[in-house]
């Protein structure tokens, strides 16, 4: 039976804690970087992200690497949580979802 929170959408929210720009955010990153020539620390500073994120949406093909380089790993056994990690993950998710309902916020 599943559960009542795989049917509350919060995607595409501000409450998204999977997303932490905005395309509007990330298009502004990239002309202060272009046009004010902020570093990428400061940037990363002022989004309150990691410089990470800024690399990757300054340079995509990057992330693209990025992504097939954790994709391999995966495949090696690396990076997989453990089935009770897994669940102690999804538990906390469904939680989060259902106190956001509770509270009216979605």
């Amino acid at each position: 039976m599943p559960y009542k929170s795989e049917k509350i959408k919060i995607e595409g929210t501000k409450l998204d804690r999977r997303r932490k720009l905005t395309e509007d955010q990330k298009e502004y990153i990239r002309w202060l970087r272009e046009e004010e020539g902020l570093s990428q620390r400061k940037l990363a500073a002022m989004f309150g992200v990691s410089r990470r994120l800024i690399t990757f949406i300054l340079d995509p093909e990057k992330e693209k690497r990025n992504k097939i380089r954790a994709k391999e790993l995966r495949q090696e056994g690396r990076y997989k949580y453990t089935k009770d990690q897994w669940a102690d993950v999804m538990r906390d998710h469904r939680r989060y979802k259902n106190k956001l309902h509770k509270d009216g916020l979605i």
